[in-house]
């Protein structure tokens, strides 16, 4: 495993670190037993960052990652981020709604609070804003609010996580800003050109979820494959729930499965593909870790490999461009 430095803070992180969606909810069921067989083949495998979300599991993540971490390992530092602002209670608020719902600083206090109690820590490491609504943002109040927080010592850092290019940048002009999580993969390019510079010149860190798109750029699933019920790539693949982004990177499924099997011509011999679409996150230097999920420990100790292959070609990577502009960036949906 290597390590890079994470924005304006000492650490210094895995390049794959471990998402934590998983554990908590939406990707069909994950047993305690098993989540502790992940975190552990992460953990074993040099990964020490993790991220998770109060509202993953109403909290379960965060009390999976604090048993682990007390009862199963010890023996090295892991850095644990979390976010806050999608809890139900009180919940995003309604028009005409004088309290404010998740958007006050007695909200923000409460779900910090509570993500301290499950994380079994005096201080959170780093909590982000959870993909709130975009005027919330434009307004400013809540990073005022993670500025007060955190001058009472409850958290260490405080970044946000986005769903458009526009919204990152509005977070990168916030004075003490310590990192942006985005989606950016194969299939969602815009960061590139719209960002990573941006982001370099700031010093902030970029945390870049759903690598691998959900699972297509695995390039096993066919048009065939089916999910559980309790699986968001069953229930949100057209965003009825929440940001479509969220799922296949926002593709149609199989319009993504496609344009996956599209791609495998270009997987280098001695790679698979997750492997390529991995490494060529990590080939881009404002990349500060990235964080994808698992299900079963192999997948955990899959993801850390890209890791440790040498960089893509300059023409692989000019092939893969093109290849994102000339056939998958009209079919993107979604905010970007």
């Amino acid at each position: 495993m290597k390590f890079r430095p994470f924005g304006n803070t000492p650490w210094n992180v895995a390049e794959a670190g471990l998402g934590c969606w998983q554990l908590g909810a939406d990707w069909g069921d994950v047993t305690d037993d098993q989540a502790f067989s992940i975190l552990r083949a992460a953990a074993d495998a040099g990964v020490n960052f993790f991220d998770t979300a109060d509202v993953y599991g109403m909290g379960r993540s965060e009390s999976l990652i604090a048993r682990f971490r007390t009862d199963f390992y010890r023996k090295n530092v892991i850095h644990v981020a979390t976010k806050l602002g999608r809890f139900p209670d009180p919940g995003w608020p309604k028009p005409g709604d004088p309290t404010g719902g998740n958007f006050s600083l007695a909200a923000f206090r409460k779900h910090v609070e509570a993500s301290l109690k499950r994380l079994n820590v005096d201080a959170l490491d780093l909590t982000q804003l959870h993909c709130i609504p975009k005027e919330q943002l434009q307004r400013g109040e809540v990073f005022e609010w993670l500025r007060q927080i955190q001058k009472e010592g409850k958290i260490r850092y405080f970044g946000a996580s986005v769903e458009t290019m526009e919204e990152a940048l509005m977070c990168l002009e916030q004075p003490g800003l310590t990192s942006l999580q985005i989606i950016f993969n194969l299939f969602r390019q815009k960061p590139i050109t719209a960002l990573f510079q941006h982001a370099r010149h700031k010093g902030v860190a970029i945390i870049v979820r759903l690598p691998l798109a959900s699972g297509l750029l695995s390039g096993k699933m066919s048009k065939s494959t089916k999910f559980r019920p309790d699986d968001h790539r069953n229930y949100n693949r057209n965003g009825k729930e929440f940001n479509i982004g969220e799922t296949f990177a926002g593709l149609p499924f199989e319009k993504g499965v496609d344009l996956a099997d599209g791609l495998k011509p270009l997987v280098p011999a001695g790679m698979t593909m997750a492997q390529m679409a991995m490494r060529w996150i990590l080939d881009h230097e404002a990349v500060s870790t990235v964080i994808p999920g698992a299900t079963r420990p192999e997948q955990a100790i899959a993801n850390v490999s890209a890791s440790s292959l040498p960089p893509l070609s300059e023409d692989l990577h000019e092939q893969l461009r093109d290849y994102y502009l000339d056939h998958v960036a009209a079919h993107v949906r979604g905010p970007y």
